[in-house]
């Protein structure tokens, strides 16, 4: 005993016009079809829905019973296939994202603010996160995808590279070396450097020992090793770099050199915070270090509507030629 959605349909139709010919105009079809719709609703029912005669038609006990009912399951149907038409569409939504503190609070504003312009009835939750914390909110279902520096295989994720960037130093507009053009690392060692704890630092020296060359220490798009450096013909062999001082977050280590502590290490993105604190940004290299980012998504896990259609908008934005206040600034 199941009733097709067009059988309910006709019966809600009847009632809601108490006509045949109506109900057949309201569901654009025929009386015929219409008649027939009822007909088959009562075959697979066994019971009468409607009683009929020359002067009106009425519903049977059933037939009112089953009128609220079948209306109200039509009802949040076609709400519920309205609201996956306005997600398809992209005129509705909701796209959950996890980035990096630092990150989130200069790169992704921007990107935010001109996908609004395009898409304002789909709203970013931007979830401000330590970079550990980023994969596991996406692993979880916090977020529907994460964006992050390359990190060690993580099971379950998938991974696209949206960028990679040099370090540059930051340093007092005032500092002994402000007025160069460009710095090497060498350059850093004798001053007080500040830097973050856990992965940053531990990678950020591991490949200054190094001194791998262009290309080398790549991860694979599955999430990767170590972040990738580009070499150049006069690497160090050995760590020159001690940090002063190793603090949880970039706003902090800015800061701290903004109050004359130090020097700092960090991404071009972060330019628009760094004119904030009055510091000044400065290419390095001897070697050129850069880092990775990606964009990590659930593996096997399809997007929504919005959320796929905000990550190829990412893509595009951090892709073209000119943004926004220069929050990406080309390779030195």
């Amino acid at each position: 005993m199941n009733p097709t959605l067009r059988q309910m349909r006709a019966l809600v139709a009847l009632a809601k016009t108490g006509n045949f010919t109506l109900a057949a105009q309201y569901m654009h079809v025929t009386q015929s079809a219409l008649s027939g719709l009822i007909k088959e609703l009562e075959q697979t029912l066994g019971v009468r829905v409607v009683d009929r005669s020359t002067r009106r038609i009425a519903l049977t006990e059933t037939g009112n019973e089953l009128y609220p009912l079948f209306s109200q399951m039509i009802d949040d149907l076609d709400r519920a296939l309205a609201n996956i038409a306005d997600q398809a569409q992209l005129r509705k939504g909701i796209v959950r994202v996890a980035v990096p503190q630092l990150m989130a609070c200069t790169l992704l504003p921007q990107v935010i603010a001109a996908w609004r312009t395009r898409y304002p009835d789909i709203r970013i939750s931007l979830s401000d996160s330590p970079v550990e914390a980023v994969t596991t909110r996406v692993l979880s279902g916090e977020t529907d995808f994460g964006i992050g520096p390359e990190r060690d295989n993580a099971p379950q994720l998938e991974a696209r590279e949206l960028m990679e960037m040099p370090f540059e130093a930051v340093l007092p507009t005032d500092h002994a070396l402000a007025k160069r053009r460009r710095l090497g690392w060498s350059d850093l060692a004798a001053h007080p450097l500040i830097t973050l704890r856990g992965q940053f630092t531990e990678r950020l020296l591991a490949d200054m020992g190094r001194g791998r060359s262009s290309g080398s220490g790549n991860g694979s798009g599955n999430g990767g090793a170590a972040e990738s450096t580009a070499g150049s013909a006069d690497t160090l062999h050995e760590p020159t770099l001690r940090p002063a001082h190793e603090v949880t977050y970039m706003t902090t280590a800015l800061a701290m050199v903004a109050s004359g502590l130090g020097v700092t290490v960090c991404m071009p993105y972060a330019a628009p915070l760094v004119r904030l604190h009055g510091l000044r940004m400065l290419p390095l290299d001897a070697p050129v270090l850069t880092r990775r980012f990606f964009v990590y998504t659930r593996e096997q896990r399809s997007l929504s509507p919005a959320a796929a259609a905000f990550i190829a908008f990412l893509f595009d934005w951090v892709g073209a030629a000119h943004n926004p206040a220069g929050a990406l600034r080309p390779r030195a």
